[in-house]
């Protein structure tokens, strides 16, 4: 099974911009964007690089890649699905990442970060309506009930992360009960719930090419 084994902390810097690879070490000083917010590399410090158009496009692209941790094949797929939805590809294609399984798992706080939540979805820690599940990318629709095995969530590492989780609050387009460790995903987000520092439309403009 094919990876992106690059250090986190590289790819947010390459980036420039906390990408929230981490978990809780990207909310503390810790964090190497504080901490060295030049890109990685033997002339990462060097200043006045301008990207053609063309670039800032990729850029975007491999940004957002690596925010969902999605590999080009998979991203290409999402994409193809988003153009062929009704409405704004672009919207469509972030609704679609926020609607993959590792995504909502690590939303309802199933894991510190999503390749955590990645993992628990992968080793049969979730149910979907009763049912397991080990497929990161599967697709979840409104009103779909994600819940955790009892075994996994008694692990230390679980409890933490939901409580981390709901320390920060829980989005809109989730219901949440950490108690049992269950949540609803009751619809898809809309566009101005998400981050605002991702250009979507930039990511259209470069498979429109």
């Amino acid at each position: 099974m094919a990876r992106n084994l690059d250090a986190k902390c590289r790819q947010c810097r390459r980036e420039g911009e906390k990408l929230f690879l981490k978990g809780e070490k990207c909310f503390t000083d810790k964090c190497s964007v504080e901490r060295r917010a030049y890109a990685p590399g033997q002339h990462g410090q060097k200043s006045g690089q301008r990207l053609s158009g063309y670039g800032t496009q990729l850029r975007e692209k491999q940004k957002i890649r690596r925010i969902y941790g999605v590999l080009e094949r998979q991203f290409r797929k999402v994409f193809s699905v988003a153009d062929r939805k009704k409405g704004a590809t672009g919207e469509n294609l972030l609704q679609l990442l926020e609607g993959r399984l590792d995504t909502v798992a690590y939303r309802m706080g199933f894991g510190i970060s999503r390749a955590e939540a990645r993992q628990v979805v992968r080793h049969n820690g979730v149910l979907v309506n009763g049912k397991k599940v080990d497929i990161p990318s599967f697709c979840c629709r409104p009103g779909d009930v994600i819940q955790l095995l009892d075994k996994t969530r008694q692990q230390l590492r679980t409890k933490a992360a939901l409580e981390a989780a709901q320390s920060r609050g829980f989005p809109e387009w989730l219901e949440v009960d950490i108690k049992d460790g269950r949540g609803v995903f009751k619809s898809y987000p809309a566009r101005q719930d998400l981050p605002a520092s991702i250009s979507e439309g930039l990511v259209v403009e470069l498979y429109s090419r």
